[in-house]
């Protein structure tokens, strides 16, 4: 909402400006879908709250923890996950595949090497299954000392918060069933190095998957600001502007033609806001233009590093007390990660964005490819682009060059490219996004390699 008021503000000149900036009617929303509704009135903050629990009841949940107990540390809480999928899956009728990836990783904070596991509930698509959309937290926890694997580290919010909405989302989406694949994935390894996201990404590469986007889900169920703010309304959603992967060549056409801020995963990011404007009352996103908060990382790192759209979204007021450190009180100052930290109708409410972005994403036919513009020393500009299986039409959208969002669209049915009369290239950037003939609608692409959706997969 925050971003639509500005784009107003932006508006407002541009349409005095003459008739190269004449005024396009306002478009209309994707049409309303039931379904997202139901997904949003299913999230329930006492399922969150239940799983919370049982995570701060492993003690600890850091990466080199206790492996074999049953009740303590990484690898009971793992094995508690994949258990939970099971009971998901049984529910369903069989509908998720549980599978945990492993791989032993060596770094500075594991210098003798780890087992990372990845804990994953796959959600086959039913006609479009290679099609891959990710919900992911991380499992493990951590104190002050990041080797200290042995003190109790709750880990309520940091990412307890995560995997209960990873948890949530599968169990309310699995009720449904949709064209593309959901992937629910709980992560190892983030704190001692992102191990779990480099792991989600080695095997999105082993199994083809097209993965059309990645919502990290890290520490978003707190409410309450070290500064003494609490907001109970906003989430934040970072995004790259532009792709970790793009090649030499081209970063001059973008630094040229533009795109910095129109990579897949900061257009996944407006999409992400738009659903949120209809179908979670209360809860607006605040899109962060950067890949994450300033000098710190997440697990959608290394899937970005790997050619995939990615956001990292996180609670609109951090506290700082409760994130690594170890629980305690000093001079009447408490300190760690405990589950009073965590609101739960808030988490529900960013469960429910999680869940209905996903249920949106996996319904809509793919994002168009091969997207390109035409019109230089020209009065029109000309989009084109690769027809998409499964999508009934598409609609070109355009807008002023510093608007943050999409402002002007025109629906153009089953062609793959129209001419934009009068409409000048060189003031205003283009995308296009597909739309199926229920109404499901895709993220808007930018033209070429900046804005492209199709996965690298290096």
């Amino acid at each position: 909402m925050r971003s639509v008021l500005i784009a107003a503000a932006l508006a407002a000149p541009l349409a005095l400006a003459g008739p190269a900036f004449a005024a396009e009617p306002a478009p209309k929303p994707a049409k309303v879908q039931p379904v997202l509704k139901t997904v949003a009135a299913d999230v329930d903050a006492k399922a969150l709250e239940a799983t919370i629990r049982s995570l701060v009841g492993f003690g600890t949940r850091h990466t080199l923890s206790d492996t074999t107990s049953d009740t303590r540390g990484i690898g009971a809480a793992r094995r508690w996950t994949a258990a939970r999928f099971a009971t998901i899956s049984k529910d369903c009728g069989g509908c998720l595949t549980v599978e945990t990836p492993s791989k032993t990783f060596t770094g500075k904070r594991a210098p003798n090497g780890v087992e990372i596991v990845d804990v994953l509930g796959i959600q086959r698509g039913t006609t479009d299954p290679d099609r891959v959309v990710i919900i992911a937290g991380h499992i493990d926890s951590r104190v002050n000392d990041v080797m200290d694997a042995t003190t109790d580290a709750p880990g309520a919010n940091d990412d307890g918060s995560g995997v209960a909405a990873v948890l949530e989302a599968a169990r309310v989406l699995s009720k449904h069933k949709f064209p593309a694949t959901i992937v629910y994935a709980v992560l190892s390894g983030e704190e001692q190095g992102l191990f779990g996201g480099q792991l989600l990404a080695q095997t999105a590469k082993e199994k083809g998957w097209k993965v059309e986007a990645d919502l990290n889900n890290d520490i978003v169920g707190n409410v309450h600001g070290i500064g003494g703010t609490v907001d109970r309304t906003h989430v934040r959603v970072f995004s790259e502007g532009t792709k970790a992967v793009e090649t030499p060549e081209q970063a001059n056409t973008r630094r040229y033609n533009g795109g910095e801020v129109d990579s897949p995963s900061r257009n996944l990011a407006r999409f992400m806001d738009g659903l949120a404007d209809r179908y979670v009352k209360g809860l607006d996103v605040v899109m962060v233009y950067r890949t994450d908060r300033y000098g710190r990382g997440g697990d959608q790192v290394p899937v970005l590093e790997a050619g995939y759209p990615a956001v990292r979204v996180t609670e609109a007021a951090e506290h700082y007390d409760r994130q690594h450190q170890t629980v305690r009180t000093e001079n009447g100052r408490a300190y760690g990660d405990v589950i009073e930290g965590v609101d739960f109708p808030y988490l529900a409410q960013v469960t429910r964005l999680n869940a209905v972005t996903l249920a949106a994403l996996a319904s809509a036919p793919a994002p168009p490819s091969g997207v390109k513009i035409e019109g230089a020393v020209s009065a029109d500009t000309k989009v084109s682009w690769t027809a998409v299986p499964g999508a009934a039409g598409y609609r070109v959208w355009w807008r002023g060059t510093t608007e943050p969002r999409w402002s002007r669209a025109r629906a153009v049915g089953a062609e793959t490219s129209t001419t934009l009369k009068n409409v000048v290239i060189d003031d205003w950037f283009f995308g296009v996004s597909s739309v199926g003939a229920d109404g499901w609608e895709s993220p808007v692409v930018f033209p070429g390699a900046a804005g492209s959706f199709e996965s690298v997969g290096k």
